[in-house]
C-alpha cells in the first residue's frame, strides 16, 4: 500500500512539473517582437504622418499603419469590421457615438489614464462624451463646436455691439438686414430658420433646445420645444424678424462673401474665411438665453477596438496624440479668432443632432426626424402636429441606437 502511495505522489510531482514547464500561461505576457497597430481616420495622411513618425521614434517596438478613410459609410464600415474581428486597432470616433459603440470599445487601462488625470487633461465635455461608469472609451483630438462669427463692418455701420444674449442678437440682426424694393434680402442679418441653406442648422437647433428650460430632448412633445421651433423659423417667416431667406446661398458662402452679419460655425471655418482679405470678422461665444450658460460641442477623438490584440499599446499611442490637443488648446486660447471655443469650455453640451458625423446612424437619423418637422412647420406655422411626429421619430431612433448590444468576439 505504501508503495502505491509513493508511486502516486511521484506521478503527481512529475505531472505538476511538466504542466508548470510546458503548460499554458495564465498571465498574459507582453509581446516581445514589434507590435503593428492599424489606425483608421478621416484626416489627410500628411497631417497625421509627422505624429506617427515621432511616436515610432520614441517607441521603436510599435509600428503605426495609418489608413485614410472615406467619409462615405465610415461609421458603419468601422463597426462592421470590428464586430467581424478584423477592424482597426485605433479609429477616429465622434463625441456623440458612445451610445452606439460602447460594447465595441476597449476602455483605457488605469495605468494609462485614471479618470482624475483625464479630467485634468481635458475640458469637462470630453469626460461627458467619452466616459461611462468610470471607464474612458476615447480621447479628444481637439474640442470644437459652435461659436458666433460676426462681420465687423456690417455691425459697425449701424453702431451695433456684439450681442451676448438672444434678445440683443435679434435686435442687431433685424437692424442690419437690408432688403431691396422687392423684399429680396441683400444683406442678411442672421442665418437661421431653414434646413436647406443654413449650414449646421441641426447643431444650432440643438443649442437652442438645450438652452431652453423645460426641454426634454428624449420626449420633445412639449410647449417648451414648440417655443424653440417658433423662434427658429421666425427668422424666415416673421416679417418683423425676417433676417434670412430660403433663396439665399448657403450661410457659409454668404458669410464668406461679406453679405451676412451673424453666422454660426465651427473653428475650422476661420481658416476658410481668412482667405478673403476684405472680410473683417471676429468670433465670439454663442448668445445665451439665461444665466445658465450652454454652448454646443461637436468634435472627434480616438478610440480603441475591443477586438484589438494590443489594446495597451493602442492607448499609449492615443495618449501621445492627445498630448498635442492640450498644446493646441493653449494655442487656441491665445488666438483672437479661436479663443471663443476655449472660453465656452466649461459649459459645452451635446446631443444627437451633430452634423457632418457621416454615421448613417443616431445623428443622421435624428437630424432627418427634426428636418421633416421643421420643414413641415415652415409650411404650416403650426408646430403642434409636427411635434407629434418628431416625438415618435425621436423615440424610434433612441430605441434603435441606445439599447445595449452584445459585445464583439474578442
Amino acid at each position: 500500500m505504501k508503495k502505491l502511495v509513493v508511486v502516486a505522489l511521484s506521478l503527481v510531482i512529475i505531472l505538476g512539473f511538466l504542466f508548470w514547464k510546458f503548460g499554458p500561461s495564465f498571465q498574459q505576457t507582453p509581446p516581445t517582437g514589434p507590435v503593428s497597430l492599424t489606425y483608421w481616420g478621416l484626416k489627410d495622411e500628411n497631417i497625421i504622418k509627422p505624429q506617427v513618425v515621432e511616436f515610432e521614434s520614441q517607441n521603436p517596438n510599435i509600428k503605426i499603419n495609418y489608413v485614410h478613410q472615406s467619409t462615405i459609410n465610415y461609421r458603419t464600415r468601422v463597426q462592421t469590421q470590428i464586430r467581424s474581428g478584423v477592424g482597426p486597432d485605433i479609429f477616429q470616433f465622434h463625441n456623440s457615438w458612445l451610445a452606439m459603440f460602447e460594447s465595441d470599445l476597449a476602455p483605457a487601462p488605469k495605468d494609462i489614464w485614471t479618470m482624475e488625470e483625464y479630467k485634468k487633461d481635458f475640458l469637462p465635455i470630453a469626460a461627458d462624451s467619452f466616459s461611462k461608469n468610470d471607464n474612458i472609451f476615447a480621447a479628444p483630438d481637439q474640442i470644437d463646436g459652435l461659436a458666433l462669427f460676426i462681420n465687423e463692418d456690417i455691425l459697425q455701420a449701424v453702431g451695433e455691439k456684439v450681442p451676448k444674449n438672444w434678445r440683443e442678437f435679434i435686435e442687431s440682426a433685424v437692424k442690419v438686414t437690408v432688403q431691396d424694393e422687392t423684399g429680396k434680402i441683400q444683406t442678411a442679418g442672421a442665418a437661421l430658420g431653414t434646413t436647406s441653406n443654413v449650414d449646421y442648422w441641426s447643431d444650432i437647433l440643438g443649442l437652442l433646445l438645450m438652452q431652453q428650460p423645460g426641454v426634454n430632448l428624449a420626449s420633445p412633445q412639449s410647449p417648451a420645444v414648440a417655443e424653440v421651433l417658433r423662434f427658429y423659423i421666425s427668422f424666415v417667416i416673421d416679417p418683423r424678424r425676417k433676417t434670412w431667406d430660403v433663396n439665399m446661398p448657403s450661410s457659409s458662402e454668404t458669410f464668406a462673401q461679406g453679405r451676412l452679419a451673424f453666422y454660426f460655425g465651427p473653428a475650422w471655418r476661420t481658416g476658410q474665411f481668412k482667405q478673403n482679405p476684405n472680410l473683417k470678422f471676429k468670433v465670439v461665444p454663442v448668445p445665451q438665453l439665461s444665466e445658465r450658460q450652454v454652448a454646443w460641442a461637436s468634435f472627434w477623438g480616438e478610440a480603441v477596438s475591443g477586438t484589438s490584440k494590443y489594446q495597451k499599446q493602442a492607448w499609449q499611442f492615443i495618449k501621445f496624440l492627445t498630448a498635442k490637443e492640450i498644446e493646441i488648446r493653449k494655442q487656441m486660447a491665445a488666438d483672437s479668432l479661436l479663443n471663443a471655443y476655449i472660453s465656452q469650455g466649461s459649459y459645452y453640451k451635446f446631443w444627437y443632432l451633430s452634423s457632418n458625423t457621416f454615421d448613417n446612424g443616431i445623428n443622421d437619423e435624428m437630424i432627418t426626424v427634426w428636418k421633416e418637422g421643421v420643414d413641415e412647420i415652415l409650411q404650416t406655422n403650426n408646430p403642434d402636429k409636427a411635434l407629434q411626429n418628431i416625438a415618435v421619430g425621436v423615440r424610434k431612433v433612441l430605441d434603435k441606437y441606445t439599447k445595449p448590444v452584445p459585445a464583439p468576439t474578442r
